[in-house]
């Protein structure tokens, strides 16, 4: 080697452990197609990061419910393995057939991983218009008990007694959630929702802790409000309410509701935060097999809830650029799927904002 190549040699290894300095570290995300449309959005979503040069590295893991010891539900152990391992997940749907023998595949997927609150940003899309154009609002559901609890048993022949679990811990620790949230995303005010009127013993205690969390933060305004008080409201004046925590039973109903202001499931983000740094983010409708392999799904929420993915990681910049790429494409209604008004494949509203992620940049 002359001395010119051995020159060029040592530039070219110092700029490129210059650029590996500079540019983020790749993160393992345990990806879970789903079923139905699911591969088809996950898919999507792949493509919009690869535009985006998005530091993900994606594991793909396929979740159903298999025996294990016991006889009990479990995940396969590989797909377990994988979320152990990076921490973030995100999920298409799942769908779970009626009267198939085992637990809703959500519902596993939260207990084995102790996903104890689920986060929907519902937050109105410019240029999608819905009866209500202001919407800004998050709801924080407790994830792991309540209704859901999964506990019933037969008292007698055509008598069956379902039990509603609350717990403490649990009320308190989506409480200490929802009021953490509230304070790290500018958030002034934090409703507590329950029937407490009624249900003295259960909803009472998820209220009395929800005010004992609101003593230590005496920056975020505390309410609360029963839940038929809280959809009537709802409807007439969303933009009343900020941070909205409740029960689980409550939190599934009203976030399909609050969801169903903006527009739908369809462009409706979701997360899921669990113990030990573990989350799961995910698009919350149905996995649409009449529409399967057919090109025709929207990927929106799927895409949103990765964003979210992005902001839980830090990557923030990444974030901003798919959302804006994602919201100026259904603002200018060329490219849009059959649900959001237009009469494009789904590829082709992929295509779209990858072009304007690459415009971005």
């Amino acid at each position: 080697l002359t001395h010119t190549n051995i020159f060029l040699l040592v530039k070219q290894l110092l700029v490129a452990e210059t650029l590996l300095l500079l540019s983020p570290q790749m993160q393992t995300v345990t990806l879970i197609p789903g079923d139905g449309i699911g591969p088809e959005i996950s898919s999507a979503v792949v493509k919009i990061f690869e535009a985006a040069k998005a530091p993900v590295c994606w594991e793909e893991r396929n979740v159903t419910a298999i025996k294990g010891p016991g006889g009990r539900w479990m995940i396969p152990p590989d797909a377990k393995e994988s979320m152990d391992r990076s921490k973030i997940g995100l999920k298409g749907p799942l769908k779970t057939p009626i009267a198939a023998g085992h637990p809703s595949m959500n519902l596993l997927l939260r207990k084995t991983f102790d996903l104890y609150a689920n986060v929907r940003p519902c937050i109105s899309i410019e240029g999608y218009k819905t009866p209500y154009t202001d919407v800004n609002l998050v709801t924080i559901r407790e994830n792991t008990e309540g209704e859901y609890s999964g506990i019933e048993h037969v008292i007698v022949e055509g008598v069956v007694q379902s039990i509603k679990l609350i717990t403490e811990d649990a009320s308190r620790r989506i409480a200490e959630y929802a009021f953490e949230y509230a304070r790290n995303n500018q958030r002034s005010s934090v409703t507590a929702v329950h029937k407490a009127n009624i249900m003295r013993m259960s909803d009472g205690l998820f209220l009395r802790k929800c005010r004992e969390v609101a003593e230590t933060y005496k920056d975020i305004k505390f309410t609360e409000m029963y839940l038929d008080t809280v959809c009537l409201n709802m409807v007439q004046d969303p933009t009343q309410f900020d941070v909205l925590v409740m029960p689980n039973l409550y939190g599934d109903i009203l976030s399909d509701l609050c969801a169903g202001l903006i527009g739908g499931l369809g462009v409706t983000p979701s997360g899921n935060i669990g113990a030990n740094g573990v989350a799961i983010f995910e698009s919350v409708h149905g996995t649409a097999p009449d529409i399967a392999g057919l090109d025709l799904a929207n990927p929106t929420a799927l895409l949103l809830s990765a964003v979210m993915m992005l902001r839980h990681m830090g990557h923030h910049e990444h974030a901003t650029r798919i959302q804006t790429a994602c919201f100026d494409t259904i603002r200018d209604k060329k490219v849009l799927t059959g649900d959001l008004g237009g009469s494009s494949k789904c590829s082709e509203f992929t295509a779209d904002i990858c072009h304007r992620i690459q415009d971005l940049d």
